[in-house]
């Protein structure tokens, strides 16, 4: 690499002319382009920014922090900056309660007093028992950027084995606790990723990688993805490698024992959805898996096991899922037995509880919830407080006391109790934040995409918002992996409500809110329908008079950070913000870092064929960014821990898009030291990429505070 990558301190300084606001003149730094070109099927690519995908040298790191110096001396000229800080920071100190759940005599749960990086965990003993501290994950970092990333209590209460994350990271490490004396055990297991912990007497199965060449750790491929058993008191040196498959380095496994402990249940996957599905009986001496279902076109997941039965939610012939039973003895899938058949809603999830399955169902991306028999017999509906999102549901199969917990755009989240014998509900905690729902409005509305499609789309604002077209919008999606957006509540978001935004959640084809049609009719060689969904929500806004294209700024994270990629890219007039999150924005070489080739089932792979290649160059909006347009004011979010999607990702994109933007509209890019995709990202780390983000539209925008 040449001398000229050490930037000068002239090439990271910003000049602002006297220019309106947020058409200010920006020196970005000099990012030098190498001779690299790649040939697919006979077409030639250039790829000049190929050195920023190197996350270790020298010359990536100068480039990271002159990018952070320019971003935050363009922030730091906006006025309401810290204005907006101040009000994220009293907004954000309330009480947040994690869902309460049993194991033998103990409840556990999560608090946040407000401000805290990190939530506490909690054990009682009962309902009424005084909670105390059994894991305080704030005290694992100065900073709070050692996440605590989930855990699993032996079935007698006796353990407590929990994951850690260091710098948002997906690797975890796996510790265990006494929870009668609070000691941490020695036991330490690394390289875990991907993984569940699942109890089998006095240890637990968990999935792991080899340890990485060091210094590859967050960008190599992940390959051959393992099973083990770790007991507790021992080395990870002596964990039983439980399974492995040395012919399929890009599958990974995950495994979960049933609540009796009996089986346990081995998924096989080689992307985002599609499942192989294994069994093996655990107190049978040398008994291997048997296969209860072929992978990888549809989903099979087990709920628990009655005796020697299992009952199973599949897609497999019912696309919005249907829940069956499956003898353990007889397990081929012409000898399934349909429990609850397909409905008009998609099925998302069942749970046993009281003797009950109690299956919350999605109609038009709200939740609805219905109790059964074990035998399928209807029982009830279970009354939600409004539509909107039920946000987890715990109990044991046995237990009459259940919990969930509730949300909506206009509704904090609020954790109830619920008893299925009685079929009583109560408030059980509710947040301390306030804030009343009655001062604003919640529309659901269904528009027509380009080929015709009708889309939903939920549309929040205050109360007595004039429709003149003058608004400022923020339009939200993702669209892809079967994932639905169902409304919540966002504390940072009120900020922008409060202060006359509109706020718009489009639920694009890719997602999962009508089943896996709708899931597959954005995927491969129809992913453009995602675009297409979203842009026509934004035209239907702007026809609507809810806001104007100079008035509207869209978002979405990680595959939304695609969609706002591939939509600035195609329709740069119709936007005035973007903002791509971690964003996946290079989809011909995607699949080549860590965990990227598993969402081939979405995206397919420049090298699979050139239909496929074709089609991903004509979107991939790393190559399609042109010279001479005006593309809408840019801050893209990116972190040097990300190692889900990878950095080089918005690196790469946000280059070329100050290479080439014509306009006068700001293209910058924060790089967040020690943070990853998002999952464990501290209090003070949110606060600050809120501020930003909020700045940035209102800014842009040209909304006050």
């Amino acid at each position: 690499m040449k001398k000229a990558l050490i930037l000068s301190i002239a090439a990271i300084m910003m000049i602002f002319t006297g220019c309106q606001e947020g058409a200010k003149k920006i020196n970005y730094p000099v990012t030098e382009k190498v001779q690299q070109i790649d040939n697919y099927f006979g077409v030639d690519v250039e790829d000049p920014y190929r050195w920023l995908e190197d996350d270790n040298s020298e010359q990536t790191l100068a480039w990271v922090q002159a990018q952070n110096q320019v971003t935050g001396e363009y922030l730091s000229q906006i006025p309401f900056r810290e204005k907006i800080r101040e009000k994220l920071t009293k907004m954000w100190d309330y009480p947040k309660f994690g869902l309460p759940y049993r194991e033998g005599k103990y409840y556990f749960f999560s608090k946040n007093d407000g401000l805290q990086n990190q939530s506490i965990v909690y054990i009682q003993e009962g309902l009424d028992g005084e909670p105390r501290v059994i894991l305080d994950p704030n005290k694992l970092s100065e900073d709070g950027t050692v996440a605590y990333a989930g855990s699993s209590v032996s079935h007698d209460g006796k353990y407590m084995a929990y994951k850690i994350a260091r710098g948002g990271s997906d690797w975890n490490e796996i510790f265990i606790k006494d929870i009668e004396t609070g000691d941490i055990l020695d036991d330490h297991i690394e390289w875990v990723k991907f993984s569940g912990i699942s109890w089998k007497g006095d240890g637990f199965f968990y999935s792991a990688y080899d340890k990485p060449v060091e210094g590859e750790e967050l960008s190599n491929k992940n390959e051959y993805h393992k099973v083990f058993y770790h007991k507790v008191g021992t080395p990870q040196s002596e964990d039983e490698l439980i399974y492995e498959n040395k012919d399929f380095p890009l599958r990974n496994y995950y495994v979960g024992t049933t609540e009796d402990e009996r089986f346990l249940l081995m998924y096989e996957v080689e992307s985002t959805s599609g499942n192989a599905l294994y069994f093996k009986e655990l107190d049978k001496k040398g008994s291997g898996f048997v296969k209860i279902a072929d992978g990888f076109d549809h989903d099979f997941g087990i709920i628990d096991n009655i005796g020697d039965l299992f009952l199973m939610v599949t897609n497999f012939e019912a696309p919005k899922q249907r829940v069956v039973m499956v003898n353990s003895h007889n397990p081929a899938m012409e000898n399934w037995k349909t429990i609850i058949p397909e409905k008009e809603e998609v099925l998302s999830s069942v749970t046993l509880a009281g003797g009950m399955m109690v299956a919350e169902y999605m109609k038009d991306a709200n939740s609805k919830v219905e109790i059964y028999t074990p035998q399928g017999e209807f029982v009830r509906e279970l009354e939600l407080p409004t539509l909107g999102t039920l946000a987890g549901f715990s109990s044991k199969p046995e237990d009459d006391i259940a919990f969930y917990g509730f949300t909506s755009f206009t509704y904090p989240a609020t954790i109830f109790k619920y008893n299925i014998k009685d079929n009583t509900t109560e408030v059980f905690r509710e947040p301390g934040i306030e804030f009343n729902g009655e001062d604003y409005t919640v529309e659901q509305v269904f528009y027509n995409s380009k080929d015709g499609t009708k889309v939903p789309m939920f549309i929040v604002y205050k109360k007595g918002l004039v429709m003149d077209g003058n608004n400022p919008a923020l339009l939200y999606g993702y669209g892809g992996f079967n994932i639905s957006e169902t409304p919540d509540f966002s504390v940072s978001r009120l900020i922008f409500l409060e202060n006359g935004g509109i706020f718009v959640v489009a639920n694009i084809r890719g997602g999962g809110e009508y089943g896996e049609e709708w899931h597959k009719a954005g995927t491969k060689l129809q992913k453009q329908n995602v675009f297409d969904d979203f842009i026509a929500a934004a035209e239907y806004l702007i026809d609507k008079k809810y806001t104007s294209s100079e008035k509207l700024a869209i978002m979405g994270g990680s595959n939304g950070g695609l969609l706002v990629g591939a939509c600035m890219t195609q329709r740069p007039d119709l936007f005035k913000v973007a903002l791509p999150i971690v964003g996946v924005l290079d989809m011909l070489r995607y699949h080549t870092f860590t965990i990227g080739w598993a969402w081939a089932s979405d995206y397919g792979t420049s090298e699979e064929d050139s239909t496929m290649f074709r089609y991903l160059l004509g979107y991939s909006p790393l190559h399609n960014i042109k010279e001479g347009v005006s593309y809408p004011a840019t801050l893209a979010f990116t972190a040097d821990h990300d190692d889900r999607v990878v950095p080089a990702h918005s690196f790469k994109f946000m280059a070329t898009l100050q290479e080439k933007n014509d306009g006068h509209n700001p293209v910058l890019i924060r790089i967040e030291t020690k943070a990853g995709h998002g999952a464990g990202k501290p209090t003070s780390k949110r606060i600050e990429e809120a501020t930003d983000m909020w700045s940035f539209v209102f800014f842009n925008l040209g909304m006050k505070l």
